[in-house]
C-alpha cells in the first residue's frame, strides 16, 4: 500500500480537482450510500479548513474543521467521511483525531462540539466526546450533539 498523505487546507487553497474529489466523496457516501438527499453545500465550506487524506491521487477521507461561531459557539468538526474503498484501515479514527488535534491547537480555548450520527455514538465516545441532550432527526437520520472532553 502506498503512503498516505495528510494535508489541511483553507477553502481558497483547494485546487478545483481537490474540491471536486471532496464533494464527490461526500455525495457518494452521504447522499447515495446513506440514501439521504440533503443540501451538502451549506455555505460553511468557504470558512472551514479541510483535512484531506490521499493515497496517490485518490481521496480516502476528509472532514472540515469549523471555527468557533460558525456552526456552534465552539469549534466543530463536520462532513466526516471515509471512502468505502478505504474502510477497515482505521482512517476514520485517525481522521477525527487529527481534526481534534487541529481544532485544539487552532482554537485552544473554544472546545469542540459536533452533531454526530447517533449510530456512531460509541465511536465518538471512544475519542473523548460525550453526548449532550436528546437525539434529534436531521435529514432523516438520528443525530446527537456531542462535546469533546479531553481524556484525563
Amino acid at each position: 500500500m502506498s503512503e498516505l498523505r495528510w494535508e489541511i487546507k483553507r477553502f481558497e487553497a483547494l485546487s478545483l480537482k481537490e474540491l471536486y474529489a471532496a464533494l464527490q466523496l461526500r455525495q457518494a457516501v452521504f447522499v447515495v450510500e446513506q440514501d439521504c438527499p440533503y443540501q451538502d453545500l451549506d455555505g460553511l465550506d468557504q470558512d472551514a479548513l479541510h483535512l484531506l487524506c490521499w493515497r496517490g491521487d485518490a481521496l480516502l477521507a476528509t472532514l472540515r474543521c469549523l471555527p468557533p461561531g460558525l456552526s456552534y459557539a465552539q469549534s466543530s468538526l463536520g462532513r466526516i467521511v471515509v471512502s468505502p474503498e478505504a474502510r477497515g484501515l482505521k482512517l476514520g479514527r485517525e481522521l477525527v483525531q487529527r481534526g481534534i488535534d487541529f481544532n485544539l491547537a487552532q482554537w485552544p480555548s473554544s472546545g469542540i462540539r459536533i452533531g454526530a450520527q447517533a449510530y456512531l455514538l460509541d465511536f465518538y465516545t471512544s475519542l473523548g466526546f460525550v453526548s449532550e441532550g436528546d437525539e434529534y432527526l436531521e435529514d432523516g437520520i438520528l443525530h446527537v450533539h456531542m462535546q469533546y472532553r479531553a481524556p484525563a
